[in-house]
């Protein structure tokens, strides 16, 4: 059985869960390449050789650059910051490692763009981390839909609802300093990439977009007396965005809505969306991610109504994991689906959806909304064909 080694940059939420996924997907899906986590990179080197020996790496480094260098190291994961994976990609592509890049792929547009335009010249296997669309209810939705189970869509809702900053009195940290780590440069690429899925691409988009909580307790806060005695708060100005929402239309003439929010008192994994179609509808929320509700116009109106659908063998990539229908998946199973499709894309040659240009056309429409909410108008995204 071949073997391949891996590497995983940035040690923090999301590089557990792809370092746990590569140390599980052998086993679970029996996969023709057999991930061996070689090197692990986080900021310091005490941090990374604490984590590697926890995660089950053979090495580690506080200097990313070596991991891409090192032979041994053969794909390359990247789970740092947004704003470092232009710099990194590129110089894995440079090394013709094959790459998995959390979203958003970078900090801006031209970020993305750099990058598929490099992988695609290179010829290189290439994948962007939207998990959340590979849950087996996810994934028969979208089968659903194209075999017109619910005849032609008409509408589309889908939000991407969080209340990790809904209390005013949370204080202030990285994600709310600058753009790139905003609701727009967070949440919003999870819902757009499942829009797409389901419904294509989306040819323009009228936006608004909102700071709820536009100052916060200082992330560490220093005490001062004020006049009357009392101690006082210093207070940090909150410099991105708390929730947008937008009107859309896709390419296929689809009218939908779309909403992203880190301030949905109560949501905790609001990951939903709602299909209407000319025969029937889908809904489906994250928080229950083993149910999809299915409504089918057919039979007497008096027993019409929503079937909930519980996720079995039956399902895309649930059989691997379990043979009971209704017992579930969860969230790292997700990320072990999808670090099976990046070893089966480099074992095949052929990088497999969701690639960098699709993780491209997500950010353009992410553009596209800025561009709205500041022109307090209907914008086109605009579109970029495929290099050769």
């Amino acid at each position: 059985m071949a073997k391949i080694g891996i590497g995983v940059i940035g040690a923090g939420y999301m590089g557990k869960a792809h370092s746990v996924a590569m140390n599980a997907v052998g086993a679970v899906f029996n996969t023709p390449l057999k991930p061996v986590c070689e090197m692990l990179c986080a900021t310091t080197e005490s941090g990374a050789a604490a984590k590697a020996e926890s995660f089950g790496f053979n090495r580690s480094t506080a200097d990313w650059r070596v991991l891409i260098e090192d032979p041994a190291v053969e794909a390359v994961i990247i789970a740092s910051p947004q704003s470092t994976h232009r710099e990194i990609a590129l110089a894995a592509i440079a090394k013709d490692k094959p790459v998995l890049c959390e979203k958003p792929m970078g900090a801006s547009l031209d970020d993305a763009r750099t990058m598929t335009l490099a992988a695609e010249a290179a010829g290189i296997v290439n994948m962007v981390g939207f998990n959340y669309v590979r849950t087996p209810a996810t994934q028969y939705a979208r089968k659903l839909i194209q075999d017109g189970a619910i005849g032609d869509p008409t509408w589309f809702r889908g939000e991407h609802t969080e209340d990790f900053l809904a209390d005013v009195n949370a204080p202030a940290n990285w994600r709310t300093r600058g753009r790139a780590t905003g609701t727009m440069g967070d949440l919003s690429s999870h819902m757009i990439n499942c829009a797409i899925a389901l419904m294509g691409s989306v040819a323009k988009v009228n936006a608004d977009i909102e700071t709820v909580h536009k100052r916060r307790p200082a992330e560490q806060t220093v005490a001062r007396p004020d006049k009357t005695g009392n101690s006082a708060n210093e207070m940090e100005e909150v410099t991105n965005d708390d929730h947008a929402h937008c009107l859309c239309r896709f390419d296929s003439g689809v009218m939908g809505h779309l909403y992203f929010s880190r301030v949905s008192t109560g949501r905790k994994m609001g990951y939903a969306y709602e299909v209407n179609g000319t025969r029937g509808a889908i809904r489906f929320d994250q928080e229950d991610q083993n149910a999809l509700w299915l409504y089918k116009m057919d039979g007497p109106e008096a027993e019409r109504g929503f079937r909930k659908i519980l996720t079995g063998p039956a399902h895309p990539d649930y059989v691997d994991f379990c043979l009971g229908p209704g017992h579930g998946t969860g969230y790292q199973d997700q990320l072990i689906i999808e670090a099976k499709d990046f070893l089966n894309a480099i074992h095949s040659g052929q990088s497999r959806w969701p690639t960098f240009r699709d993780g491209m056309e997500v950010t353009r429409v992410i553009e596209a909304m800025w561009q709205s909410h500041d022109s307090r108008q209907w914008v086109s995204v605009e579109r970029e064909q495929a290099s050769a």
